[in-house]
This record gives C-alpha cells, sequence and structure tokens, in this order.
C-alpha cells in the first residue's frame, strides 16, 4: 500500500488529511502505524498482506465483544474500520497513549474491573462454552464452536488442536493422549461459568492508560471459557504485578485447586509458542505435561 492510496483511503473515512505515518513496535504478525492527521487527532493501524483480513477481522469482533461487556472503569478500542485497501489488510482503532509502570491501586483497580467483566459476561441465560466461528490464537487457528462441558471443550479445541498442529510438525509429546484423556474430569469439577475471556492476555496485550490511568485491554483471542485462563496467561510470559491478582481476588475469588488448573491453561500457549516458534518452547511445554501427569 502506497502512501498516497492511505492517505486517500484516510481522508475517506476519517474525514481530513493525514500528516504522517510513523510505525510502531511490538507486533511480531502485522506492522503497526500511527497516523497523525492534520487536524490533531490520532490513530493507530495494524496492516498486512490481504490474506491476513480474517486475523484482523477476528481480532476487530473480539474487541466489539469485550468493549460490550466491560464497565466504565475499563477502556476496549472499538473497530474502526477493517478492510483490505490496495491490496493491504488494514484495521483502524483508536489511538491509546499507555503509561509505563502504574500505581499499586490503578493495578488493584484493573484486576477488579476485569472480574467485572468476566462476571458481568457470565450472567446471560443459556451460555455455552466457545465461540460462534473459529478465531486465531497468534497466527495458529483457534477452533470454537459451542459445547456443554468446559473440560471437554479445552481438551478437543484448544490441547487437542495444538497437539495436532505438533503432530503435522513431526513432534510427538510423551504422555499428551493419557493428559487429554484425563482433563475433561477435572477440569468440571470447580463448576467454571462460561465467562467471556479476553483468551490472549498477557503483558503484552493490556496496559494502563497514560491520561487517565485507566486499564485497557486489546489484541484478543475471545470465547466463552473459564475465566482462570485469563488468570494464568497473565502470569505468563512477564506477567502482571501482584496487586492486579490481588485486587481480582478481592472481587471476585477463584475456587480451590486454580493453581495445578494454571499449569493445563499455560500448557495450551507453551504449545501454541512451540508451534508458532519453535525452539525452548518444545522443551518446556513436555515438562510441562511430565509435571501434569
Amino acid at each position: 500500500m502506497t502512501d498516497d492510496s492511505l492517505a486517500a483511503w484516510v481522508r475517506q473515512h476519517l474525514q481530513a488529511p493525514l500528516l504522517s505515518r510513523q510505525p510502531v513496535g511490538g507486533g511480531c504478525i502485522h506492522r503497526a502505524l500511527q497516523l497523525q492527521l492534520a487536524d490533531g487527532r490520532r490513530f493507530f493501524a495494524k496492516t498486512n498482506g490481504a490474506t491476513a483480513l480474517p486475523l484482523l477481522q477476528a481480532e476487530a469482533d473480539g474487541l466489539k465483544a469485550l468493549a460490550a461487556a466491560a464497565g466504565a472503569d475499563l477502556v476496549v478500542p472499538q473497530p474502526l474500520h477493517c478492510a483490505v485497501v490496495e491490496g493491504e489488510a488494514v484495521l483502524l482503532l483508536p489511538w491509546l497513549t499507555l503509561a509505563h509502570g502504574g500505581s499499586s491501586q490503578a493495578w488493584s483497580d484493573f484486576g477488579a474491573a476485569l472480574a467485572c467483566l468476566h462476571r458481568r459476561s457470565a450472567a446471560g441465560p443459556s451460555l455455552r462454552f466457545g465461540w460462534p466461528h473459529d478465531n486465531f490464537i497468534g497466527s495458529n487457528p483457534q477452533r470454537n464452536g459451542w459445547g456443554d462441558h468446559w473440560g471437554r471443550f479445552f481438551a478437543e479445541r484448544r490441547l487437542g488442536v495444538q497437539l495436532e498442529l505438533a503432530a503435522a510438525k513431526g513432534k510427538q509429546l510423551p504422555g499428551s493422549q493419557q493428559l487429554l484423556a484425563d482433563l475433561p474430569g477435572w477440569l468440571d469439577d470447580h463448576g467454571p461459568d462460561p465467562c467471556l475471556v479476553h483468551g490472549d492476555l498477557w503483558s503484552g496485550n493490556a496496559a494502563l492508560l497514560q491520561d487517565s490511568s485507566l486499564p485497557a485491554l486489546f489484541d484478543p483471542a475471545v470465547y466463552r471459557g473459564d475465566r482462570e485462563v485469563d488468570l494464568a496467561m497473565a502470569r505468563l510470559f512477564g506477567g502482571f504485578p501482584a496487586d492486579f491478582f490481588l485486587g481480582y481476588g478481592r472481587e471476585w475469588p477463584l475456587p480451590p485447586g486454580e493453581a495445578r488448573r494454571r499449569l493445563v491453561y499455560d500448557l495450551y500457549h507453551l504449545l501454541n509458542h512451540a508451534n508458532l516458534f519453535g525452539g525452548g518452547y518444545w522443551r518446556q511445554a513436555q515438562a510441562l505435561i511430565d509435571r501434569l501427569l
């Protein structure tokens, strides 16, 4: 996509000339830009090849779902446009100025706000586990559909899919099939609610805002599942401050057995990273399978 074609598209949809475009770091799949308009407004754009449009559409769908469930104390950027422009897929979002660090109280409030989102989203009638359509975890497929039993859903459509991807790469993880067989029973023991979850809640996909200290969520892989999947991911790959978890627990405490279930939920993301990036993630995944067994 040329500068001229992007400028024309921005002027058409945002009714102002494009003053500048600056690359933004942080992603490993898409290219990211800050768009500065002549009227002073700023926007965030993700771009990729046209074949990546389904990934951006799934992200936009997830953001809309989270925004609908979030309260006034949690910011979720609403997608503005998602389309193919001159052979490139583009997702346009409001610009968020993220803070570095943050107070203990702000992180505690963040945890409480996520707990409220989880509880609010689980209040509807006849809810099931899953999502109306497949989406993505990173660039790998995330299989959805609907299920009545959380343990079976997670075993078949989360771990099972990742193990199939591993097998296609010639990777066999001893004990993994036994683990899949054991999971459905004990993952259902605590009676999880089918909450709307972010689905990929590592520290790079959430932050406090610089101007208000309000928490923000972005770049989701949503579905309805056990809320503990978000809390597990929030401890993985860098992790959130301890105040975040304290705030969550004060608002909606976790049931007993969370620490062991967390290992299973971690395994999903370790397998996904192994399938995406290889390397030491395979050893970490195998070690976790051995530990769980």
